[in-house]
């Protein structure tokens, strides 16, 4: 138990210094690539602010009841370039039938992989179905893959994930992986969104090359089997501060997750770039609101990053 107090302590008094891109040791057109995401669009203070849309593959049509007029993408790019987002994410079929209309107004990034929820997660694996070629093709800035940390098909995941990367790599192109712990064995270990979990993928990212990690908040009271070491009594604050460690030299993003109230999305945007997370990839709690609400919201996200500037 004292040991336990004694990294409580320490991990509340070590703070994470956010990374400029001179110090990543990315090849030049990934540094490129990243810098004209970061500095060229946004508030253009190297903080970022994304707009994920691949929900309707994941989770299906059930998202945009809230706000039907969402489930049109043409409404969504628009909600990019009026919200001055860094970027937008999409899945193929749509970068490819409407993005051309919005090239140059905001940035691509496209997800590589995807699944439906129709299956249960105790196996989790996203499939391949587009390329980093098709992202240069597109105009896309980043490219996005969903890697499954903790899935008993890691095996496949890690191959099919290593093509991905070496592609980006040769193409330049900065790759982005969604971190997401999944699998019976992580569900029996404080669940998908517990502090050992997202430490954990945040760590697994960095070691497998991620350029940036998408992690979700970590929760550091769901300690049901979790190592001993996470069971400590850690602030909301430690947490996050840690997974940004973790992270390495690597960038991070952090998840808005699902719709909540704006107090507690605020409070966790805020607590994500007092980490030294690079910006935030908010996606239903902006566009399942109605146009002009979700615009207001965004303002307020708008006004923590423009308080973290971060270095070129």
């Amino acid at each position: 138990m004292q040991q336990c107090c004694r990294l409580v302590e320490e991990i509340e008094t070590m703070t994470s210094t956010p990374h400029a891109l001179r110090e990543l040791g990315l090849n030049a057109g990934k540094r490129a690539r990243l810098h004209r995401l970061l500095f060229g669009h946004g508030l253009g203070n190297g903080t970022a602010l994304f707009l994920p849309y691949d929900q309707g593959l994941e989770h299906g049509p059930r998202d945009f009841f809230a706000n039907p007029a969402a489930s049109d993408p043409s409404y969504i790019l628009k909600l990019a370039v009026e919200g001055g987002f860094n970027g937008i994410v999409t899945q193929i079929g749509f970068a490819e039938k409407l993005f051309w209309d919005f090239a140059g107004e905001v940035p691509l990034i496209l997800k590589l992989n995807g699944k439906t929820d129709i299956p249960s997660d105790a196996r989790a694996l996203s499939p391949v179905h587009a390329t980093v070629e098709d992202a240069v093709r597109l105009g896309a800035d980043a490219v996005g893959y969903t890697l499954y940390v903790g899935t008993p098909e890691q095996v496949t995941d890690f191959e099919q994930y290593r093509t991905v990367r070496a592609d980006a790599q040769r193409l330049g192109m900065p790759l982005i992986v969604w971190a997401y712990p999944r699998g019976e064995a992580i569900e029996a270990k404080g669940g998908r969104d517990s502090f050992y979990a997202v430490d954990y993928a945040a760590r697994v990212a960095s070691e497998l090359g991620a350029d940036v990690v998408k992690v979700n908040f970590p929760h550091p009271d769901k300690i049901a089997d979790v190592p001993e070491v996470y069971r400590a009594s850690f602030s909301a604050q430690a947490a996050i501060d840690a997974v940004v460690r973790s992270a390495n030299n690597t960038l991070v993003l952090v998840s808005g997750g699902s719709r909540q109230g704006d107090e507690a999305m605020l409070e966790k945007a805020t607590r994500s770039m007092d980490a030294g997370a690079t910006g935030l990839i908010f996606g239903r709690n902006v566009w399942q609101r109605p146009h002009e609400e979700s615009l207001r919201f965004v303002d307020q996200l708008r006004k923590i990053l423009a308080q973290h500037a971060r270095a070129r």
